[in-house]
C-alpha cells in the first residue's frame, strides 16, 4: 500500500454517509466496491483460512445466534480443550489443502490462566508449519494479549457482531464495550485484529450502517473484516429469524469494502447457504477472503473441493502466502486439489 492509498483510508465515518452507500443504485455500488477493491488488492484473488474449533460448548455468554451458548439446549455436546497432537494434525492437513491461515477457536468468555500454556503451545507450533495463525478466546485482558503476541500469534479474532444499538438485543453478558477493550488490548499487544460481524439477526439497514461505522473508525482498521450471514440453529432464541435478502448481504460486503478499503472482507458464518452467483457477486462486491473447510466451528460450510471448483469458474486463485520450507510440497498439494475439483467437482453428490 503507498502513501496515498493509506491516507485514503479514513477514521471519521459518519452512519448517514454509511446509509447513503446502501442506499446506492445496486450496480452502481457494486462498481464502486469494485473500483476500489482493485486499487489495493488483486481482484481475482482470495484468502484461504480455515477454522477449527479447539473448545466446544458450555459457553457461559447468552449471545442468541450460538450454538455453543450453555443458556440454549441445541444438542452440542461439551468437549474439553483439544490436545495439542490433534491440533497440529488438523493444522497441517489445512496447509496441505492451501489454506495460509490457521483459526483456532475456543467457546470461553476468557480464557483461564491454566489453560494459557496449552494455548501458546498450539499457537507456537501452529506457526512451526508456516501458516499464519489466528485465535478466539472471548475477552482478554493485556496481560493474556501479551502472552499470546510473544507465542507469535498473527491475528485475534473479536467481532463486534452489529451496531451499539442493537447489541444489547442480542448479547447481555456482555457489553459492547467490553469488546472494544478486547480489541485495544489486541491491538497493544501488536497483533493484528481480525473483526466483523453478523447480519440476519433481525438488525436494519441502520444498524448494519453502525456496524460498519464502528468497525471503519478503528485506527487501524482491522486487517480481517467477517461478514456472516445468520446460521439459524435449532434452540437458539434466532432460530426462526427471518431470511437475510441476498441482495441486501451483498450491500453490506460492498460498503465494508468501500469503508475498509485495505482490510481482507471475509465472507464467513452462512456460505453454505450461498449458491455460486451470490458467491460469485459476493466476490465481485470485494470480499476477498474465505474459510475454506467444512464446518465453522460447529456450522457447516460447502467443501474445499467444491470451493475450488467455483474457484476454476470464476478464474480465481488462492492468494500467495509467505515463502516457507514446504512451500515447494504446499504448491503442489493445492494443485492437485484445483485438479481434482476440475474432474471431480463437476458432478453433484446427491447424498450430501
Amino acid at each position: 500500500m503507498n502513501n496515498a492509498e493509506a491516507a485514503s483510508i479514513r477514521h471519521d465515518w459518519q452512519r448517514e454517509e454509511a446509509l447513503a452507500l446502501f442506499d446506492m443504485p445496486f450496480n452502481d455500488l457494486l462498481f464502486r466496491a469494485q473500483s476500489v477493491h482493485r486499487r489495493y488488492f488483486d481482484p481475482n484473488e482470495v484468502q484461504l483460512s480455515t477454522l477449527l474449533s479447539i473448545k466446544t460448548g458450555a459457553c457461559p455468554e447468552d449471545c442468541k445466534y450460538c450454538p455453543q451458548s450453555g443458556h440454549y439446549n441445541t444438542g452440542l455436546e461439551k468437549e474439553k480443550l483439544l490436545e495439542v497432537d490433534k491440533v497440529i494434525e488438523e493444522a497441517r492437513a489445512a496447509r496441505d489443502s492451501g489454506a495460509s491461515r490457521f483459526c483456532m477457536g475456543a467457546a470461553w468468555r476468557s480464557p483461564r490462566d491454566r489453560d494459557m500454556p496449552q494455548v501458546l503451545r498450539m499457537i507456537r507450533e501452529v506457526k512451526s508449519l508456516g501458516l499464519e495463525t489466528c485465535m478466539t478466546l472471548g475477552m482478554l485482558t493485556e496481560n493474556q494479549a501479551a502472552q499470546l503476541s510473544k507465542a507469535g500469534l498473527d491475528y485475534y479474532n473479536h467481532n463486534l457482531d452489529t451496531s451499539p444499538e442493537y447489541y444489547g438485543e442480542i448479547i447481555t453478558t456482555r457489553t459492547f464495550q467490553d469488546r472494544l477493550d478486547t480489541l485495544a488490548n489486541v491491538r497493544s499487544a501488536g497483533m493484528k485484529v481480525c473483526a466483523g460481524g453478523i447480519i440476519g439477526m433481525g438488525e436494519g439497514e441502520k444498524d448494519r450502517a453502525g456496524l460498519l461505522v464502528q468497525l471503519a473508525n478503528l485506527s487501524p482498521q482491522p486487517e480481517s473484516v467477517p461478514i456472516n450471514m445468520l446460521v439459524k440453529i435449532q434452540g437458539t432464541p434466532l432460530e426462526n429469524e427471518k431470511d437475510v435478502d441476498p441482495f441486501d448481504f451483498i450491500r453490506t460486503i460492498a460498503v465494508a469494502r468501500i469503508m475498509m478499503p485495505a482490510s481482507h472482507v471475509r465472507l464467513s458464518a452462512g456460505r453454505e447457504e450461498m449458491n455460486d452467483q451470490m458467491q460469485a457477486l459476493a466476490f465481485l462486491a470485494g470480499a476477498n477472503s474465505i474459510f475454506y473447510c467444512e464446518k465453522l466451528l460447529t456450522t457447516p460450510n460447502p467443501q474445499a473441493n467444491n470451493d475450488m471448483t467455483l474457484f476454476q469458474r470464476l478464474g480465481i486463485r488462492p492468494e500467495q502466502r509467505a515463502v516457507t520450507e514446504d512451500s515447494e510440497d504446499q504448491e503442489a498439494a493445492l494443485l492437485r486439489k484445483v485438479g481434482e475439483a476440475q474432474t471431480d467437482g463437476q458432478f453433484y453428490n446427491a447424498a450430501g
